[in-house]
């Protein structure tokens, strides 16, 4: 598969996903056991978190962890979140940075753009705004971000390195890269890697531990860490918390 199949597959996906959402339903990015889809998106966040949340922000959420429970958000700060969906974890960020801080969502899908807009304004909340674009070419300024999160996204990249170089681009000098991703410990058989269906459920395009940790050293990130958060029942695969620094000089 090249990288617009995968792309286009991915669009797709998604954006039914956020049809059935619009009709009330769990969103879904197809197949089984893999992420983004239940078990593995279940019971992520803290009741607590969503109660003021629009019920569609919460049935959209098919990500594989919870960056803004790990992410550390200051009063003031501009966060961006690379693939934000149906938008839970950038009205959630929202309320961490407060008024004088901003919260974007980008994302290439035009159903999920809408719904999470539209779950923006069942929020009420004004420090957001969902951009379109690809993480492969984030529509933002050198240097403008605080925080970048990320829910299970990253690895649907088929550039991932690019996607790397663009989140050190926009992030200002000190700025924390902060996601939830799905990481590979070892080899994953070439079976899981070839399956369309797998890509999809962010299975098949997860990065290896430590090539990961090489791709954001390559870009110029520090104090990099990577934290398992979920073990899936594919062996080797797990969810896990990724961190890195964009240095002060």
């Amino acid at each position: 598969m090249n990288s617009d199949e995968i792309k286009a597959t991915v669009k797709e996906k998604y954006g039914q996903a956020a049809l059935r959402v619009a009709e009330g339903e769990r969103g879904s990015c197809g197949g089984s056991g893999s992420c983004g889809c239940d078990p593995v998106s279940s019971n992520l966040y803290d009741p607590a978190q969503t109660a003021t949340l629009p019920e569609g922000a919460v049935l959209a959420s098919l990500g594989c962890g919870n960056p803004t429970a790990l992410a550390e958000l200051h009063e003031g700060e501009v966060v961006l979140d690379l693939g934000s969906g149906g938008g839970i974890d950038v009205l959630l960020s929202a309320k961490r940075v407060g008024p004088t801080g901003k919260a974007y969502g980008l994302d290439m899908t035009d159903e999920m753009l809408a719904l999470a807009r539209e779950n923006q304004r069942q929020a009420g909340v004004s420090n957001v705004e969902f951009l379109k674009g690809e993480i492969e070419h984030i529509p933002l300024p050198d240097a403008s971000v605080d925080v970048i999160i990320s829910n299970c996204v990253i690895n649907l990249s088929a550039d991932k390195r690019r996607v790397l170089e663009e989140a050190h681009r926009v992030l200002k000098p000190g700025g924390r890269f902060a996601v939830s991703d799905v990481v590979v410990r070892g080899e994953l058989p070439s079976a899981v890697r070839r399956s369309m269906e797998a890509w999809v459920g962010c299975v098949a395009g997860a990065l290896e531990e430590e090539e990961f940790k090489v791709l954001l050293a390559e870009q110029g990130f520090e104090q990099i860490s990577i934290e398992p958060t979920r073990i899936y029942e594919i062996d080797h695969v797990m969810g896990a918390f990724v961190r890195a620094h964009k240095p002060l000089a």
